[in-house]
Order: structure tokens, then sequence, then C-alpha cells
């Protein structure tokens, strides 16, 4: 069918005159108030509301000139825009980049002694060193616009910035690879831009004609209202649906090894989890307490203060690899297929593909290619690039196909276990090589990377396929939308750092003992002076975990009836699990009553109402922290 909704020049530059606003309103408020965090969930709230607040000026438009008016082609381009352009702007992406940059200088002392130890592997082309310029980026109360703090800043923001945008280009690629097996052959279903795509739809715009919709909507809304005041005027009633601890309830051994269990009832999170699949509802919340679990038995055995114990972190990762080996074994056909066409043994035609499989795969290629170059002359051993990004991109690829089949609210593949992170690349490099093997000039990039890969929340990889789900779904042009992403790609890496760079010399720079600190400090400072070997109860935890996750991935062949999916298995030992595992409990007992005694009709007729319930406390949620941001005082976040 020809597409009818077209991505326009005017939707395009529409998205570019927005990008740098939203940069300033989410990183104002996600890094220098700490507040709201949108990136940190599936689906960005900023995103929905800047969507909600142009079709509402759209209704205007049409009643002055219908002609001119924005259609859903051009609505649905500006989201997968800003959703691009936020989550490079979020908690785990660039903008951390500035912090890195300068950390090991300005917070260096002759008691750590980070000048003998790692300043001889900085190069100077990737850094900022010179304290007068790093004295106002850290302190504020002065102006980014001075010529030797912008020459100074220049250099390495310009190289830092073209690393970046290879490093999400070659995932676009992987992205374009993929997109026709996984939309158009095995249709999965991407639960996460079901609001968007309903929003926008214009058949007589049914969600918002509703009752249920706006039930739910003012359910949410009035929840968040509540809380809102509450949080401003005590006095108020606060409705308590943020997650509380309780694990105060088990006070006595084994039980009291459970640890931090919060439980929480959010309102978007509940709506979310409604469109995952009832087997990864389930999957997740029953996981998560074998994680549990194995905590307590670890207390009844005697083992639970080894350090790291039950290594259910690299379990995770180790999940996460079986994930990614059953999706290249179910791929292969497809992806044997992709490399004959570029090699043109194959005459399929892929002319409808954003970009032709011979061009993404050279994109790929010369991608990888750059990558390595830049690593190599930034010190690194040229044998730990390639492996360091397999990990990463296979993460990615893994988290990607994870939205795009199963929706889950919240992937971020991370935990925090007894001051140890675990769950980046270079985790598992040391945990496999040592540090030693690795070299201190490697070491120390690892540190500059923290930025990019800290966390695995906010990432454009799952959007960028979920743009070409929109514009499958929406008929539009997968070759103007490829265009759109890689524009929002560059705008929002630009528009990101100047923002962060600006409010930095003004107000002093976010979050600099977490950007750069936790590397820097409980890190790279620990394996310079302590060197680690191999550790081999990770790896054997690794193991564990691989190998779980392809018994149930054969279970799941096997019988059609279970219940158990490898997914929730993987997505269990992450630290934003414990905010949302109850969530998940609510969400599967909803669903399953639902479908059980109402059918799929049943279903069908509920889901505006959970749209509601995304879209009512996305709303109020984010006019909060407008107010915050705009009067400059502390305001209710409704998530986090």
């Amino acid at each position: 069918m020809k597409p009818h909704h077209i991505v326009t020049v005017r939707s395009i530059i529409l998205g570019l005159v927005i990008i740098p606003v939203n940069a300033v309103w989410l990183i104002l408020m996600e890094e220098f108030r700490y507040s709201g965090h949108p990136t940190t969930a599936s689906l960005f709230f900023n995103v929905i509301f800047w969507i909600l607040l142009l079709m509402i000026l759209n209704i205007a438009l049409k009643r002055i000139s219908p002609k001119n008016a924005l259609k859903q082609g051009e609505l649905l381009t500006v989201y997968i825009m800003l959703a691009i352009a936020s989550s490079i702007s979020g908690h785990d992406a660039l903008i951390s980049l500035p912090s890195a940059l300068g950390h090991a200088f300005w917070f260096a002392t002759p008691e750590n002694e980070w000048k003998e130890l790692f300043w001889q592997y900085i190069p100077s082309w990737l850094a900022v060193d010179d304290i007068s310029v790093l004295r106002d980026y850290y302190q504020g109360e002065s102006n980014l616009y001075h010529s030797n703090y912008v020459t100074k800043w220049l250099v390495p923001i310009l190289w830092w910035s073209l690393f970046y945008f290879v490093i999400l280009y070659v995932m676009l690629c992987i992205n374009v690879i993929f997109r026709k097996q996984w939309t158009e052959v095995e249709k999965l279903s991407y639960p996460i831009i079901q609001l968007p795509l309903e929003m926008t739809n214009s058949d007589k715009g049914r969600l918002f004609k509703n009752r249920l919709m706006w039930i739910a909507f003012s359910i949410a809304s009035l929840i968040d209202l509540a809380n809102g005041l509450h949080y401003i005027i005590p006095s108020v009633p606060e409705i308590k649906v943020k997650q509380f601890d309780i694990s105060y309830l088990f006070n006595e051994k084994p039980w009291n090894a459970i640890g931090w269990t919060p439980i929480s009832f959010y309102p978007f999170a509940i709506g979310l989890c409604f469109f995952a699949p009832l087997d990864l509802l389930f999957s997740a919340w029953v996981f998560y307490l074998f994680g549990k679990a194995q905590r307590i038995l670890g207390s009844v055995i005697g083992i639970q203060k080894i350090q790291g114990f039950p290594y259910y972190d690299q379990q995770v990762f180790g999940a996460a690899f079986g994930i990614f080996v059953v999706i290249l074994w179910t791929n292969r056909k497809h992806l044997w297929q992709a490399i004959k066409i570029s090699l043109r043994i194959s005459k399929i035609d892929d002319s409808k593909e954003p970009i032709r499989y011979r061009s993404a795969i050279l994109g790929i290629i010369f991608g990888i290619l750059f990558i390595l170059l830049f690593c190599i002359r930034a010190g690194m051993s040229a044998w730990v690039v390639p492996i360091y990004f397999f990990i990463y991109y296979m993460l990615w690829t893994t988290i990607t196909r994870i939205r795009a089949q199963l929706g889950s609210p919240v992937h971020d593949f991370w935990s925090y276990t007894s001051g140890q992170t675990f769950g980046h690349p270079d985790m598992m490099m040391v945990s496999f090589f040592g540090t030693r093997r690795l070299g201190n000039g490697t070491l120390t990039m690892f540190s500059f990377f923290w930025w990019f890969n800290k966390g695995f929340r906010g990432h454009p990889a799952p959007h960028q396929l979920e743009g070409f789900k929109i514009a499958e779904q929406s008929n539009m042009e997968n070759k103007r939308t490829f265009v759109a992403i890689v524009v929002a790609t560059i705008a929002g890496i630009i528009a990101c750092l100047w923002t962060v760079l600006h409010y930095s010399y003004k107000y002093g720079a976010p979050g600099v003992h977490y950007y750069g600190g936790v590397y820097f400090n409980s890190y790279l400072s620990r394996w310079l002076t302590h060197p680690e070997s191999t550790d081999y109860p990770s790896i054997i935890a690794m193991v564990i975990g691989l190998l779980f996750t392809a018994f149930l991935s054969i279970m799941r062949m096997r019988f059609i009836g279970w219940q158990l999916h490898p997914v929730g298995y993987a997505l269990s030992g992450s630290w934003t699990m414990n905010l949302v595992w109850f969530v998940f409990f609510i969400s599967w007992v909803t669903k399953f009553a639902i479908l059980k005694y109402g059918g799929l009709k049943a279903f069908r007729n509920a889901t505006p109402f959970f749209l509601g319930l995304i879209l009512g406390e996305f709303v109020v949620g984010s006019l909060w922290t407008i107010i915050g941001v705009i009067f400059g005082i502390p305001t209710y976040a409704f998530w986090y």
C-alpha cells in the first residue's frame, strides 16, 4: 500500500524546534532538580505531554485552517523525534559526559594520588584538564560563553559527540536489519507505542470519546493532584501509591535476609503492564521473589554474608546473553537472507526498507571500524574493543527485542548490590579477564565509558525500532522515518550538551559524584591499587543464568501452557524491578480475571481504561514538574 501519512518537512522542522525546549525541561527536571525521571521508564511522560499539547493546538488549527492541520503521521514523526532526543538527554546517556571529562582533574588530591595513578592514561583530546575552566563548571554562578571555556570544551565534546553518534548509528543499522522480521513477519505487538498510536488516531478521536478512558484519567489525575498538594501542603491527605518498604515485617532469621522489598501502586505502571503478555507479567513477579528466595536460602545455610551472593545480577547477565542467542537462532534465516541481499547473491527487493540491507551492513562495518580506531587511539588494547562493544550491542539488541515483543515498562538490567554495580560490559570483562590482562589504559577508558552504559533504561535503540513500527502501523514512509531519526539524533546530541553546559555554569554541574565519581572513586582507583583476578563465582553465576534461560526457552517450546518466561527471569534482577514487581502482580491478577471471565471482547473494552491511567498520571505529573522548573520550587514526582 502506498504511504499516505508522509513524514513531512514541516513535521521534522517542528520536531527540531521542540527538541531544544524539551531538552531544557528534561535536563532541569531530571538532573538539576532530580525529579520526575521520565527516561527511567519505557514510555517517556514528557514526550506524551508534548504530543497532547500539539493535539490541543491542532484542534484550534483545524478550525482556522483545516487543510494545514497536522496529520497523524506528522504528530507521530514529532513523537519519534522527541523520544529519540529525550533518550539521548536522559539519565543513562549523554547528560553524564561533561562531568566525566573533568572529574579526574577537578577531584584529584595528594591523598587519592590520581595524578600518579592514571593521569598519564587520559588522552588530552578527550578530557578537560584546565582547573580554571572546571571551577566555574562545577561551582556555577558563571557563564559558559567565554572564549577560553568554549575552546577547552569544544575539542573533546566534538570527538565524544561523533563517537556517540556512530554508536547510535550502528544500533540503528542493526534495527534496520531486524525490522522486517520482527515487525512484518513475526508481527510483534510493540505494547509501549499503543498510547501514542491511539492518541493520534484520527478515527473520530475514539480514545478521547471513551467514557472508561476519562474515568481512569480522572482517577490517576486526582491521585497525583492530591499527592502534589500534599507535597506542598502536608495537611492535605496523601494517597499512598509510591513505593514503600515492607522488609520491616521480616525481622527474624532467615526471613530478614529478604532485604529491601518495596510495594507500589503506580497508576501509569499498572496501565503499561496491562499491555504486556500474561506470562511475562506472571514471570516478572515470580522471578523477583525467586531472587529473594535465594537470599533467604543463603541465610538458612549460612552463606548470605559472602559478598555478591546470590550473584543474581550475574545470573541476569547470563540470562540476557541466553536470550540473545535465542534471537540469533530464531532469526538465522532472515539474517542470512539479509547478508545474501547485501552481497547481491539474492534478488529479493529490499527497496522498501529504511535503508537497503547492504547500506545497513556497511554502516555497521564502518561504524565498528571507527569505534575500534577511536578506542585504540584513546589508549585501549585493540583486543578489548570488539569484545566490549559486542557485549554492549548484545545487551541493547536483547532489550530492544524484549520491548518490541513484551513491552516491559522497565528494563534497566542494572543493579547496585553491596556497594557494587554489575551489568556493564566492563564489569563482565573484569570478571572474566581480571584487571592486569586488561591494562591500565583500558581500565581508564572504561571510566570514560561509564556515561553511556551505566544503566540500560532510556536508550535510543528501542525507540528507533518502535519508530519503524509506528511508521508501519500508520502507513508512513520508512525512508523518511529513518531520516527523521538521524536528524533527531544529531539535534538531540547538540541540544543535550548545550543545555547541560549552559546550566552547569549557571547553577553548578549536577550529579558530579555519581556521574564521574562512581567509576573513578569506586572502581578505577581500586583496580589500579588492588588489581583483581578472574572472578570465578561471577562466571559460574553467569553460566547458571545462561543454562536456566536455555531450560526456560526449551520448556516454552515444548509445552504450550508453560508460563515461566525467560524474559521475566532476565528482568527480575534489575534495580527498577524493586519498584514495580508488585505492579506486575496487580496487572497479572487484573488481566487474568478480565480474560478468564470476560474474554477477548472484555479485554478490548477495558483497554481505554488502562490507557487513561497512563495518560492521566502523565499529564498531571508533567504539570507538577513544569511548575517546579518555572517557579524553582520542589514539587511532587509521581515516579521514583
